[in-house]
């Protein structure tokens, strides 16, 4: 029987009421992408998803958490991404109402449904044939779908190997809906993922819905630009169908990276002759030293207004470790290759802190970090570390130094001096003591106190696994 194509100049969708008196199904088309996108974004998202720490891959619908209610804000909502590949996951349900954003593959996708109520299925099997739907999605479209608790839903590609779908799922409060004891305990610990809220089709309906004939369902076709039966619409699901095998199998070719770039807020870096009268750097090399550079940063005091200065020095000590510059790790790691044939220590960290990796721990500051002498003041208005290391070629110390001025500013401070062994060490430092001047000391100050005043802009956790620990001579 010929069907009735209805033109809408806003946003095509459907809005189907339910057989069991709950929300209805609501599927909206947004925006067509570029031929064939759907497909490559379907797999970039996935190897994505896949290697989230989260990633569960259940009932051919593969997901992840992204992220986690807020219950002590009063925040039941969660947000998931899932994927589901060419050949659909089963028929399914969850408690709560599901409302999500997704991408179709270079094939389009089928959604099906069936509303019908536990009670209504209780008195007759049949009704959740009756009660079924499907929505055809165009290939490499942006959708959105939204629907009540209990709804029975499948979704399939439309032409294998074209996976179905991408998606990202805002769950608005996973306590809500008819929840098992086991499902709520889950949410209640925050270890709930989609599989543990997802009931699936009971065998007996599984059986009568692999005895219907697809063809008899009521369908419901949603498009943009042209009528999907149209000689338009199917030269363009034709299209897609090849370009978006293309240009996957093109993109594969790249490796799957992301980046997280974080500008912290900037204060100037003042440079100095040498360390006050009174600080710890005076009395350390008291052979003297062949090498020093000493700087400092002025902060205003709303920076952070309380704070004492032991305190502020153990946020300042955690961000070189926690927040190291990578363009002083690059030169690190190349300086560490060079000088290895040589015996020479090796670190990870830039200097002159490379020493807080240190496996001594006989003198620990803030009970953590290793440092060889330590000083604050009665009142907390001053606290110093002393840090440095020997090597075949040369000894440094270094200082990191924190003070609250009378005007309730802090004085943030990073000095080295180096005195060297032998000739070697003398070409060494002639040829770093510039670089180490302007660019690194200032730069591992600028960002460990980027990290003390917004930790949560600091660079994530992951990069610190490679900061192994190494002996206390660590490398200059």
């Amino acid at each position: 029987m010929p069907g009735v194509t209805h033109t809408d100049r806003s946003f095509p969708g459907i809005s189907l009421p339910s057989h069991g008196g709950g929300s209805p199904v609501e599927v909206t088309l947004i925006t067509q992408l570029g031929i064939g996108a759907g497909d490559q974004l379907v797999r970039d998202a996935g190897l994505r998803q896949s290697a989230h720490p989260r990633f569960v891959d259940a009932l051919d619908e593969p997901s992840a958490r992204l992220g986690d209610m807020h219950m002590a804000h009063q925040d039941p909502s969660s947000l998931y991404s899932f994927a589901v590949g060419p050949q659909g996951h089963p028929f399914h349900r969850h408690a709560g109402t599901r409302m999500f954003t997704a991408v179709s593959g270079s094939g389009g996708a089928q959604l099906r449904f069936s509303t019908a109520s536990d009670a209504q299925l209780d008195a007759d099997p049949a009704a959740f044939i009756h009660a079924l739907r499907f929505i055809e999605i165009p290939p490499d479209c942006l959708f959105t779908v939204r629907f009540g608790s209990g709804t029975w839903h499948q979704f399939v590609s439309q032409r294998a190997p074209h996976p179905a779908l991408f998606a990202l799922s805002c769950h608005a409060n996973d306590h809500t809906g008819p929840l098992s004891d086991a499902q709520r305990a889950q949410v209640d610990a925050g270890t709930a993922d989609l599989p543990s809220l997802t009931d699936t089709l009971p065998s007996h309906l599984q059986a009568l819905l692999a005895q219907t004939d697809p063809h008899s369902v009521p369908c419901v076709s949603l498009s943009l630009h042209a009528p999907t039966r149209s000689w338009a619409g199917r030269l363009c699901a034709r299209t897609r169908d090849p370009i978006g095998r293309l240009r996957t199998a093109v993109h594969g070719l790249r490796p799957i990276r992301g980046y997280v770039s974080r500008r912290p807020s900037r204060h100037p870096v003042t440079h100095h002759r040498d360390a006050p009268d009174d600080s710890l750097l005076q009395q350390a090399l008291p052979e003297g030293s062949h090498n020093r550079d000493y700087v400092s940063m002025i902060l205003p005091a709303h920076a952070l207004a309380g704070t004492s200065a032991r305190r502020m020095l153990e946020s300042v000590l955690e961000g070189f470790i926690l927040n190291p510059p990578s363009g002083v790790g690059q030169l690190m790691a190349l300086r560490n290759v060079l000088v290895a044939p040589l015996r020479l220590r090796t670190s990870p960290l830039g200097c002159p802190v490379s020493s807080l990796l240190s496996t001594d721990r006989s003198q620990l500051f803030a009970g953590r970090f290793p440092v060889l002498g330590q000083h604050v003041d009665a009142d907390d208005r001053s606290a110093e570390v002393l840090l440095g290391a020997d090597d075949r070629h040369l000894r440094f110390r270094s200082c990191v130094r924190v003070e609250r001025l009378d005007d309730g500013q802090l004085r943030i401070s990073l000095g080295t001096r180096v005195r060297t062994h032998n000739a070697f060490g003398r070409f060494y430092m002639a040829l770093i003591d510039r670089t180490h001047r302007r660019y690194i000391s200032p730069t591992l100050l600028r960002m460990a106190v980027a990290h003390a005043l917004a930790p949560e802009l600091s660079v994530a956790a992951e990069p610190t696994a490679t900061l192994r620990s190494v002996p206390l001579g660590a490398a200059r």
